[in-house]
């Protein structure tokens, strides 16, 4: 718990204390939920996973499905408006921005919603859709829509998605 407070702190200049953070900011409470939720999914009690997701979803303006997969240490920043499909994966230490969409692009009982590496930066309001893999240090930028693969190391943006440039190690 102290790491994920932590990451908050580390990434969020305006926190000045883990009270704050975990008492104030929305991202910290749905992940909270989520985590909650998403055992009761894995146990097959779906209704009381929905029931907290639909909850925490009230309480944050965030709705992450109770079927989706999280990484540690995941920063969503304002978060009104973040929604996170149920067959989507999220990896370690990734910093999402209010009104990104992790969604879909079918109905079928299949993976439908994208995966995430870790240390991936998702900014406002963009939106990945579908079952496609976007690799780790990726930044996405504001509004760009993802519908492919992204390799890892390199930036994107825009509608469609396109590589701005591969990021330098």
């Amino acid at each position: 718990m102290i790491d994920f407070l932590r990451a908050y702190k580390n990434y969020d200049p305006a926190a000045k204390s883990y009270a704050e953070i975990l008492l104030l900011y929305p991202g910290p409470k749905a992940v909270f939920f989520h985590r909650l939720a998403h055992f009761f999914y894995v146990i097959r009690f779906f209704f009381l996973a929905r029931f907290m997701s639909e909850l925490s979803r009230w309480i944050t303006g965030i709705e992450i499905h109770p079927g989706a997969k999280v990484g540690k240490r995941l920063v969503i920043d304002h978060g009104m408006g973040v929604v996170i499909g149920e067959t989507a994966v999220i990896g370690d230490d990734c910093i999402i921005f209010h009104g990104v969409t992790l969604g879909g692009v079918k109905f079928d009982p299949v993976k439908r919603h994208p995966t995430i590496g870790n240390k991936v930066m998702i900014g406002t309001g963009a939106k990945i859709l579908g079952p496609i893999t976007v690799g780790s240090n990726v930044r996405i930028g504001a509004n760009a829509m993802v519908t492919k693969d992204v390799p890892s190391d390199v930036t994107v943006v825009g509608n469609p998605a396109q590589i701005l440039h591969k990021e330098s190690r």
